[in-house]
């Protein structure tokens, strides 16, 4: 980062908010910004104690708010502030003022050295002066056991006098994953191979990385080392030594090219020709080993009188660099994703990237692979992560709530589903247009070269076609000749007429299947976890047992052949849905994400206080729902664990967490009775998903509740324990709210009571504690909105969000309503009810929450007023997706 040079705000940044002159941070006062960049905010301040000039770097707000990793990070710039060397720019200590943690430091007058390459190549009498000073800086962090990883031009500053200040020392590992941080891609990429790993994810500027870190290996000192040569050489050259127009093609020059020798001017002296090509030898071993070495070097250079090169640079590159213009070819197509045809010859490569939000489960890539569009929680948020660039930018003109984000044939266009309607725009910016309408639900869609889409339109219903350009929808599956409940998540392959598609059902049904617009017979391939997609050069990739793999498609025989071979030792999936959390280009790119990122922590938020406390430790078995009791003593878990998903019960006291159901069916969603004494789940058997209700002590056997042909979900138990709210996918597609009466005996009870049917999603009901009342969640304004309805009989209702929301919980009084706004804040609206009427008060924010999308809440409201938050844990993984450049079988 340039800190001496102010640089203009954008709307998008995530880091921090922006501190005006005069704002104070402990003893510090803010008077001017100086720069950003990914470790944060520097700004120029004064010591109002010392009457000192200082800067001010303002760490990112994802690592100033978690006690864990800032304890990490105060102990690394301890170790930091043990630096005192002429050369480096001193830390003076870390200042934490009202919620924001800061470090302070010296601040250094005059231009960087970026800026000075900027205005041409350095004369050699004047580089080796700014060399041997930064190699003195790197010799004395060194010996103290840091190591720098981010050395440029940018970071460097070259005093009036002349003097030389290293600046952010060991910050890249103070900020590392591996101590407990989130990569940040604006800083750099992270790249990782041959799978993303904590010790594989580092950070780096991808012009100045060794190659060891851009292949996210370990590295120690000799990274510097390496990075000192490409500084060196630029401010000979005036140019990098490593260009490139995108990230991948500097990642190309990084990993296989020579730098420009020749570009070296002509009195470069021998002995400095042979230092710059020791430090930057790609075989680490071969590398300079010492930064004194170099200093040791510089100051030889410095007393012999320089000479011309004496012999062709070409002729020395060829001892030791990549120089096969062939296989330079071939891994420049691998690099760069770039190629729009496979190329067997290609090397793999992967990549990590974080995303712009927390838990992020919907994404594709593009066709060609250079870009991937990511959709926020609650969908109105879609982001655009071309991986040439640095930064995520958000698509202008999306305005609704937008589902499963997928693209054209031809990747012009974004396409989504919302409220009814298939939506599409260009990922450069809106409006967004309609291109169909269907009252139907979505359960993924796919688009051929010659306009034909095939969507899925409910978790228990066939794939449907039609034409882009208009039409009615027609069934192009029948579910009975799969025995399967629900067809969903096509895919074309890239022949246009043949598809994958995922199909729910009994094991022997559940699976990837192949079907073509020409038949409605398809053919079952293999069964799985999730839905599969078709990766070149020929292979069918898709969940087994928690991992992606791929197999060999045999289309002539409509078979897989071969061994299974592992893209992935483990991806994120939801076998409700047959979504697998990865996407695959035509040129045969893969993104995913990992099912390591999936864990939650149950987690108490004090409105009092404004203070959390963690309830139990993270949970990495899929603890996808938390449900606290009425009397709070237990916590219903909805878990997988070894691939089962069941109810689990915590006993808070305890800490003990046995389990609750043992039916091999997939058994969730739990919902508590008000005495606390039994439990309503949903339950998957021989057909749709029923629901089920059984004692919490474990006295009698758990009985059916209710029976039918469409998914029930269960959401709320009356007070009065007289009726079950839940959510039912209705045979239009869309989600409806009705209400169950409980029946006395053992047998089901088939009679409901409509609540919210309409041809839009209604879901996450509540009943007020009195009964007379119900909250939820509704998408017929294009997002999801928070309302409440008088209840039986549903004469009355009033919107309680404004800019959207999610998930309400009621007060224990009534008097309060409680609901998650589109960017995670846990929002409180006051209720005035009387006379049958309600009328709700502008809605306060309480605190930010971490969440991801599930359908069901992710927090609940304990009788001393404090909050049990299912939260997800923001570690290293919780925001990064894997990119696999050129997938080859092994």
């Amino acid at each position: 980062m340039d800190s001496s040079t102010v640089s203009p705000r954008t709307s998008y940044n995530p880091i921090c908010v922006a501190l005006s002159p005069g704002t104070r941070i402990g003893s510090f006062e803010i008077t001017a910004p100086i720069g950003a960049g990914g470790m944060g905010e520097v700004y120029r301040a004064t010591d109002v104690n010392l009457g000192r000039q200082v800067a001010i770097k303002v760490l990112p707000d994802t690592l100033a708010r978690d006690g864990d990793r800032l304890a990490r990070f105060d102990r690394e710039a301890k170790t930091l502030a043990s630096l005192n060397h002429p050369n480096i720019a001193a830390l003076y200590g870390l200042e934490k003022s009202d919620g924001q943690t800061a470090l302070v430091m010296e601040l250094v007058e005059g231009s960087t050295l970026a800026d000075r390459i900027a205005a041409g190549p350095i004369p050699v009498g004047e580089a080796l002066p700014i060399a041997k000073q930064i190699a003195e800086a790197l010799e004395a962090a060194h010996e103290q056991g840091i190591i720098h990883r981010d050395l440029k031009p940018a970071n460097i500053k070259v005093r009036p006098d002349g003097t030389v200040k290293v600046l952010d020392f060991g910050l890249a590992k103070a900020m590392d994953p591996a101590a407990g941080a989130s990569p940040n891609v604006s800083v750099s990429p992270t790249i990782t191979s041959p799978a993303m790993t904590r010790a594989g994810m580092i950070l780096g500027t991808a012009a100045y990385m060794s190659p060891e870190q851009a292949r996210g290996r370990q590295v120690d000192r000799r990274a510097d080392i390496w990075a000192f040569g490409a500084v060196l050489f630029e401010m000979l050259t005036g140019t990098r030594a490593f260009p490139g127009d995108e990230l991948s093609d500097v990642l190309v020059s990084v990993l296989t090219r020579d730098p420009d020798w020749a570009a070296l001017p002509a009195t470069l002296a021998p002995r400095a020709m042979e230092l710059l090509q020791r430090c930057l030898q790609r075989d680490v071993k071969k590398r300079r080993r010492d930064a004194g070495d170099l200093v040791l070097d510089l100051e030889h250079l410095l007393q012999e009188r320089p000479e011309p090169v004496a012999s062709a640079p070409a002729s020395r590159s060829g001892r030791w660099g990549w120089t096969a213009a062939g296989v330079l070819a071939a891994i420049a197509i691998a690099a760069t994703g770039l190629s729009l045809r496979p190329q067997p010859s290609a090397r793999e490569m992967r990549l990590s990237m974080s995303t712009p939000t927390r838990g992020s489960a919907e994404f594709a890539i593009s066709p060609d692979g250079t870009s991937v569009v990511i959709s926020g929680l609650g969908g109105r948020t879609v982001w655009l992560r071309r991986l040439d660039k640095a930064e995520p930018q958000a698509i202008a003109g999306i305005n609704t709530e937008a589902r499963l984000p997928f693209w054209s044939a031809d990747g012009r266009f974004v396409c989504y589903w919302s409220a009814g309607k298939f939506w599409k725009i260009d990922p450069s910016g809106g409006p967004a247009t309609v291109f169909l309408e269907t009252p139907s639900g979505f359960t993924g869609a796919t688009i051929n070269p010659d306009g034909t889409m095939i969507f899925g339109a409910s978790l228990t219903s066939p794939l449907y076609r039609i034409p882009i350009a208009g039409g009615q929808p027609v069934a192009i599956t029948r579910l009975e000749t799969t025995r399967a409940y629900g067809h969903m998540q096509p895919r074309f392959l890239p022949d246009g007429k043949h598809f994958l598609f995922f199909a729910t059902g009994p094991a022997d049904a559940q699976g990837v299947y192949l079907g073509s617009l020409d038949s409605d017979v398809v053919k079952r391939l293999v069964a799985a976890d999730a839905h599969g997609e078709f990766l070149e050069p020929g292979y069918v990739a898709y969940v087994s047992g928690g991992a992606l793999v791929a197999r060999t498609l045999d289309l002539t025989r409509g078979e897989l052949t071969g061994e299974a071979q592992v893209i992935a030792e483990s991806v994120s999936y939801t076998a409700a849905t047959g979504h697998a959390l990865f996407s695959v280009s035509t040129n045969g790119h893969v993104v995913y994400r990992s099912s390591a990122a999936d864990r939650r922590q149950l987690t108490w938020y004090d409105r009092r206080t404004n203070r959390s406390s963690p309830a139990t430790e993270p949970d990495s078995n899929g603890q996808e729902v938390a449900e606290l009791s009425p009397d709070g003593r237990l916590v219903a878990l909805d878990r997988t664990v070894q691939g089962n998903r069941d109810i689990w019960l915590l006993d808070l006291a305890r800490g003990t967490v046995p389990r609750f159901t043992f039916n091999p069916a997939q058994d969730g969603l739990p919902a508590w009775s008000p005495d606390s004494k039994q439990i309503v789940y949903e339950s998957k058997r021989s057909g749709p998903y029923d629901l089920y209700v059984k004692a919490v002590d474990g006295a009698g056997v758990e009985r059916p509740l209710l029976e039918s042909p469409y998914d029930k979900w269960p959401m709320d138990w009356s007070r009065d324990g007289a009726n079950v709210l839940y959510y039912e996918v209705n045979p239009k597609g869309g989600g409806d709210l009705r209400a169950l009466k409980l029946p006395s005996n053992a047998a089901a009870n088939n009679d409901t009571i409509p609540v919210a049917t309409t041809p839009f999603d209604e879901s996450f009901g509540q009943f007020s504690p009195d009964g007379r009342w119900v909250a939820y969640q509704t998408n017929e304004s294009g997002r999801p909105e928070v309302v409440v309805q008088s209840f039986p009989n549903p004469g009355t209702r009033r919107q309680v969000s404004i800019e959207g929301g999610t998930q309400p919980r009621w007060s224990r009084d009534g008097k309060e309503l409680y609901f998650v706004s589109l960017d995670s804040r846990l929002m409180a609206a006051k209720l005035a009810v009387a006379a049958g009427s309600v009328e709700p008060a502008a809605a306060t924010a309480l605190f930010p929450l971490r969440l991801s999308g599930v359908p069901k809440h992710q927090y609940s409201v304990g009788a001393d007023g404090r909050f049990l938050v299912n939260e997800v844990v923001e570690d290293s993984a919780s925001s990064l997706l894997t990119i696999v450049v050129n997938w080859r079988p092994k």
